[in-house]
């Protein structure tokens, strides 16, 4: 069956399905017709991802909670004691509808309508927003996590891949496309993938939040967005390579995170110049240079093709702005000495804010 038959046996409109906006000029579904021994990309396929997003997101609770944990414990990963704030209807309310950081006139107003002291009111805002802060074991278990997804993503890639003649020479990439049998392999690879990133998107909102956090819904919106288009429209060559460029520096980040957390500083920043420097290749001159440029010059242009180069500009946008962070955090560390932090920094103070707040209540 052809992609637009298949969707509209889904309630879906056939019109949006026409070859003319999914295909190059001169290629139609037709072109892509299966047999008993060529299979081609479904776009009923993708509905899997739905239960691959919730099967990932079972196996990342148990893998932290059996694996990451025990593992965190064992190497020294320690949460510091952390003091409950006293129960008050009034400052709790305050705190969650409003604000966790009352300006001077809501102290004021707040100490009258509880009763207290300024400073205890300060106090108790001081405690309560320790109480919040992501434990260090909560963020080596997601670190742990997206290590261990990102390198067997990466490694299991490029094993699929090295054979390839399109690896490398990217030109073979267009050669009597769109007529390119899927490989069962590839498949599975392209549904893994959307299937992890829409988990990231629905455990998102409970990760620990770091500074970018509206980049890396934006980046996971356009990720899941390219994977949908480009398998569709049977692009999985092209995908395949712009995942595993993606994937090549994601896993050195996560163990960097994981030292970092581990108090492991030496290994932790030598790991995270080797990230600096694979991701500013992979991303600023591999991605740009090679896998992109083939895709604009010996691809036709079309209405997918176009959606497709504006999402992935999208994305190089954002690998220039998170190099800038991370070529800044370097010159920062290593050039002025500065105590480190990750440029990708959690939204929370550090512990040794935490510890200094606290000990203003002392």
């Amino acid at each position: 069956l052809s992609a637009p038959t298949v969707l509209t046996r889904m309630g879906l409109s056939g019109e949006i399905w026409n070859h003319e906006y999914w295909l190059p000029p001169g290629a139609t579904w037709e072109d892509m017709k299966e047999s008993a021994d060529v299979r081609y990309p479904q776009p009923r396929d993708l509905l899997l991802c739905i239960p691959g997003a919730l099967l990932l997101i079972l196996v990342r609770c148990i893998f932290e909670r059996t694996v990451a944990l025990p593992v965190g414990r064992r190497l020294g990963v320690s949460d510091k004691l952390r003091p409950k704030v006293q129960p008050n209807a009034v400052l709790e309310g305050f705190y969650l509808l409003k604000g966790r950081t009352p300006k001077e006139e809501d102290l004021i107003s707040l100490a009258k309508r509880s009763d207290l002291p300024v400073t205890k009111v300060e106090a108790w805002f001081r405690r309560r927003r320790a109480q919040d802060r992501p434990r260090l074991m909560k963020k080596f278990c997601e670190a742990s996590w997206r290590f261990t997804f990102y390198f067997t993503s990466f490694f299991s890639g490029l094993a699929l891949l090295y054979d390839k003649p399109w690896f490398w020479d990217h030109t073979v990439c267009w050669l009597r496309y769109p007529q390119q049998p899927l490989l069962p392999a590839f498949g599975w690879f392209y549904l893994l993938e959307l299937s992890f990133y829409c988990a990231l998107v629905v455990t998102l909102p409970f990760d620990v939040k770091r500074k970018d956090f509206k980049e890396q819904i934006i980046h996971h919106i356009a990720t899941i967005t390219l994977i949908f288009v480009s398998y569709c429209a049977n692009l999985i060559r092209f995908g395949m390579m712009v995942m595993l460029v993606h994937d090549a520096s994601d896993y050195i980040l996560e163990l960097a995170k994981m030292l970092h957390y581990l108090k492991r500083k030496r290994v932790c920043e030598a790991t995270f110049i080797v990230f600096a420097v694979v991701f500013i290749v992979s991303r600023l001159v591999v991605f740009p240079l090679t896998t992109y440029y083939y895709f604009v010059t010996k691809f036709q242009l079309f209405l997918l093709s176009g959606l497709i180069n504006t999402f992935l500009m999208i994305l190089q946008l954002l690998h220039i702005f998170w190099s800038y962070l991370i070529v800044q955090m370097i010159f920062s560390v290593i050039l002025r000495g500065a105590k480190r932090k990750d440029a990708r920094s959690d939204t929370e103070e550090s512990d040794r804010s935490e510890a200094e707040e606290l000990a203003k209540d002392k």
